[in-house]
Order: C-alpha cells, then structure tokens, then sequence
C-alpha cells in the first residue's frame, strides 16, 4: 500500500494544465491524442462525450485504483486514484504534459498556470465540520466561540490556506478542507455516508514564470508537494483527522 493513503479512505494525485485559450475539439486531434496515451496505459479505454463539452478517457472506475484524463474548454486535466505507487501517477502524468504541446498545439505562451494537486478523502457519516474542528482546533482567536455557552454545535468549518513559494507569487501551495454535511443534518441527526476532502495544491503560475517546460516544472512541483506532505500535512492534518473520524 502507499504510504500516503494507510490513513484515507481514498488517494489521489492529479494534474490540471490550464489554458488561456480553448483547447483543440477537432475530431482527429483527440482521439489522436487519446489513443496515444491509452497506448501508454491500455486500461484507459472508456471514452465518454460530456453534455457540457468536456472529453473524457477513463479506465474502470468501479476498480480500487483508476485513472482519468479530460480534455475541458481550457483546461487539460489526468488523475490517479489510489495508485499502488507515486510513480504510477508520475509515469501517466508526465506522458500527458509530454504529448499536449505538438499534440493539442499547448505552448507555454498559452498556458496560465500548471496544478499539482495530492487529494484525501475520508468517508465518515456524521457532522463533518465538527471532526473537521475537533481534529485540528479552531485555533487560540476562535476557541471563545466555541466556549460560548449559546454555542451548540459546529456546522461549517473548512480551512483554507495559501502560501506564496516564491518572492514573485508565482508558485504557490494551496491546503483547503471541503466538508460536505449540512445544517440540514447537524438538525435531523440524519447523516449522509460522504466523504471529507483535503486537498494540497501546488500551483505554478506562467506569463512572468519559469523558463522551464511542463515536465520541468511538474517535477519540481511534486518534489515541493511531497515535502510538505512527510514534512507537515500528513502528521499534523491528515493522521489526526483519520484518527478522530475512528474514535467515533
């Protein structure tokens, strides 16, 4: 098992190209595109026209681990769930920002920004916010709320915080919670069975960014993200989440 999902339910690494003009939809351009990357990786054979535009190739999702690649308006996106390794994530996302530049026309004049992003989900039936609250704190400034005796219970609580990585604001890591119960459910004890995300994003902007490629530049923003990883976000955020929502 990967060392980075013995305390989640779910894990995933994506990668999200985005663009400042609109990708190809030509016929010949994706399923070109498409099939190059199926042959790099022979169980994404499902392809699925979207109502809302997007191209989809996807491997069988009803399997433990998965793996997605999208072509949006302006935005070119791979994702792996659950990968046994880090690089079996690695090798799909690096054949894709290999292929995308003579493949979908994408030069790093029309890229706006490059998205590394290391995902967790933990499934837990109750009142997200709180374990969210319980898990991490709310920090010293907020902690009288909470002792307020008109305080009943916790129902949003999703921390979010961004950090400029360079003196340019150019490369940034991102940390945001997403909850999903609702007041609705803290009230009727009636609990759905979903999931709670965390999510780190490592984000490299372009226009005055780096001179390197995709690949280059992908790879210095995994390296960034796999620190923050061993170096905080697993100890302190993802092992005490984990370990709250097993209490219960």
């Amino acid at each position: 098992m990967n060392r980075y999902n013995r305390d989640a339910d779910d894990y995933y690494v994506n990668v999200n190209l985005n663009t400042e003009m609109e990708l190809p939809s030509n016929r010949d351009t994706v399923l070109h595109f498409f099939e190059q990357m199926k042959k790099g990786f022979p169980e994404l054979r499902n392809f699925q026209s979207r109502d809302n535009g997007d191209l989809v190739l996807e491997s069988d999702k009803e399997e433990d681990a998965y793996r997605t690649v999208a072509i949006e308006t302006r935005r070119l996106a791979s994702g792996c769930t659950n990968p046994e390794a880090l690089t079996d994530a690695y090798r799909q996302h690096e054949l894709l920002l290999d292929l995308a530049p003579p493949l979908l026309s994408i030069s790093l004049l029309d890229c706006e920004a490059l998205d590394v992003m290391f995902g967790f989900d933990f499934t837990y039936d109750g009142n997200h916010d709180e374990v969210v609250a319980e898990a991490l704190g709310v920090g010293s400034a907020l902690e009288g709320l909470l002792e307020s005796p008109r305080s009943k219970k916790v129902v949003n609580f999703e921390p979010s915080l961004t950090l400029a990585l360079d003196d340019a604001c150019q490369l940034q890591a991102r940390l945001t919670i997403e909850t999903r119960s609702s007041a609705y459910q803290v009230r009727t004890g009636d609990f759905a069975d979903d999931q709670i995300s965390l999510y780190l994003t490592i984000r490299q902007y372009w226009g005055n960014g780096p001179e390197m490629s995709f690949l280059e530049s992908f790879r210095r923003q995994r390296e960034i993200g796999e620190e923050m990883l061993e170096r905080s976000v697993i100890p302190r955020i993802v092992r005490p989440l984990a370990q709250v929502i097993a209490s219960r």
